[in-house]
């Protein structure tokens, strides 16, 4: 089965005078779709971009991070796993061509379930991740997860 994605990404940062030099133009844009929010974008500022809007690279971060995470969550309401709080302080790391890899860092508190089968749910997850599976750079997965009032248990893959 194949889903489609429709957005529109519009560039607001014409200042007049178009791309007539590499200094006399904005990279502000601005991401949207039918019904959402409009993402405010713009370059990384090492590109002469915005630091208050997102950039693509940390859009691509956060899209690994999130789908890992609705794999997660998912494969753990298959198994029993009773997830109370999730958080990933996920980082991508860029040489001047490309993504060289991106880290996961999530930390999950369950309130019920096996906390050894949690953690390996992350593995599950990351195999079934659809951005991982069509990037070319590695993701890994840092998880810590742990029984509401324990010791947190890590896995570092």
């Amino acid at each position: 089965m194949e889903h489609h994605y429709q957005l529109t990404v519009q560039w607001t940062g014409n200042r007049g005078s178009g791309t007539s030099g590499y200094r006399d133009y904005g990279r502000e844009h601005e991401i949207s779709a039918a019904g959402k929010q409009t993402i405010p974008g713009s370059s990384d500022p090492a590109f002469r971009g915005d630091a208050t809007r997102w950039n693509p690279e940390e859009l691509l971060v956060a899209s690994a991070s999130a789908c890992h995470k609705l794999w997660y969550l998912h494969l753990c309401a298959e198994a029993g796993i009773i997830v109370t709080a999730y958080e990933d302080h996920a980082e991508g790391t860029m040489d001047d061509e490309r993504m060289q890899r991106v880290v996961l860092r999530p930390r999950v508190t369950i309130a019920a379930g096996d906390r050894e089968l949690a953690l390996q749910l992350h593995h599950t997850a990351h195999e079934k991740c659809y951005i991982a599976n069509s990037v070319n750079f590695p993701i890994h997965c840092e998880a810590n997860v742990h029984l509401r009032g324990q010791t947190p248990k890590v896995d570092i893959e």
